[in-house]
């Protein structure tokens, strides 16, 4: 199969989608591997290096777009590609399709067969290509909510680890997944007073025996998030619904009871958003303030920590990329019925219920289309 690796040109967006350690595993199966000039320059691999691992670099994205049987990206395709995308292709990515309907309606007239990392999900509900970067965004959540809480920054000024005799700073986190979790790891190592919220009976066991004694576990429900964030300085939003629009968790009129000053870091933006004031940001413009409190909302944050999340990106998701390169989508998607699941849309239909009910589209199975 020839399989085509693009540069990112979504803003701000500096991972790639494969390390050259991928590109050389494929290539030992016999696969063609087309690299765009300078894709991971900003993750630290030069074109030199993806070379001597097997590939061949292409200068322009349009002849990967008309070569590759497969393209695997990071990110969705933007406005510039639309009309690159061709039927029957196979297009790799985190694809977000929930908070999207233009982009939805988009890849439904290319006929491509659309595959969103982010709802491939085995059969015991993980999520496979999305946990490497969710164990990414958790810990950033807490470094930028750390930081905007800066009075120079726009926050009330609070060191969320304290000092001795002064009390550390309150972190409420909504959502007690991996995002949640690894952000709470980071927020009690640094000492902050720790409040994970989660609807899951089982997953507050679970976390009540594996983190510190400074972390305090709630039964999410209106009541209690509107309880405690008044006395939080920082929110984190991580709630996940795969492959739906996250549901609005934190209402205008809640924000108007936090402290000034506050910040929110609502790492669901990339489906939505959970925070009714939320709206999508960029590493190049990450805050915006809505009644006194700060409001964080980029919608690719691993973009910033591009090394590490290319190379964790790649440690899960070539597998992956081997089993459809090596046995066709059709067989891939009957040995492995997760891949199958992480299929999106597919020759014209919507066959991911979630985005499907999202735009009042037809569900059509991704069963009947191969």
């Amino acid at each position: 199969m020839i399989v085509g690796v693009l540069k990112e040109i979504k803003p701000q967006e500096n991972r790639v989608a494969m390390t050259p350690a991928g590109v050389e595993v494929m290539g030992n199966f016999g696969h063609s591997i087309l690299v765009e000039t300078g894709a991971g320059a900003n993750s630290g691999f030069q074109d030199a290096v993806y070379v001597k691992a097997g590939a061949e670099p292409v200068d322009s994205p349009a002849e990967i777009f008309y070569r590759a049987d497969m393209i695997l990206r990071v990110k969705e395709p933007q406005p510039p590609e639309y009309d690159l995308l061709r039927e029957g292709q196979i297009y790799c990515s985190f694809l977000h399709l929930a908070a999207s309907e233009p982009l939805t309606r988009t890849l439904m007239a290319s006929g491509a067969v659309c595959i969103a990392y982010e709802t491939l999900q085995t059969a015991d509900g993980s999520l496979p290509l999305l946990k490497p970067m969710s164990e990414v965004a958790g810990p950033m959540a807490i470094q930028e909510g750390a930081k905007y809480l800066e009075m120079a920054q726009g926050g009330h000024g609070v060191l969320l680890g304290g000092v001795p005799g002064v009390d550390p700073g309150t972190v409420v986190i909504i959502g007690g997944g991996v995002v949640g979790t690894h952000a709470a790891k980071m927020a009690c190592g640094l000492g902050a007073k720790v409040y994970v919220l989660d609807i899951n009976p089982d997953r507050l066991r679970y976390l009540s025996d594996v983190m510190p004694a400074n972390c305090f576990l709630h039964m999410s429900s209106p009541a209690t998030i509107r309880g405690l964030i008044q006395g939080a300085d920082v929110v984190v939003g991580a709630v996940l619904i795969p492959g739906s629009k996250t549901p609005t968790l934190v209402t205008r009129k809640m924000l108007e009871t936090m402290k000034t000053g506050a910040v929110l870091v609502d790492v669901s933006i990339d489906q939505g958003g959970c925070f009714e004031t939320s709206r999508e940001t960029s590493h190049a413009e990450p805050t915006y303030i809505v009644d006194g409190k700060v409001h964080y909302a980029v919608s690719n944050m691993p973009g910033a920590l591009p090394r590490t999340s290319t190379i964790a990106l790649t440690n899960a998701s070539l597998f992956y990329a081997l089993q459809i390169a090596n046995q066709g989508l059709k067989t891939a998607i009957t040995v492995h019925p997760e891949i199958k699941s992480g299929i999106n849309v597919a020759y014209g239909k919507v066959t991911y219920p979630g985005v499907a009910h999202t735009f009042d589209l037809e569900h059509v199975p991704a069963d009947t289309l191969f």
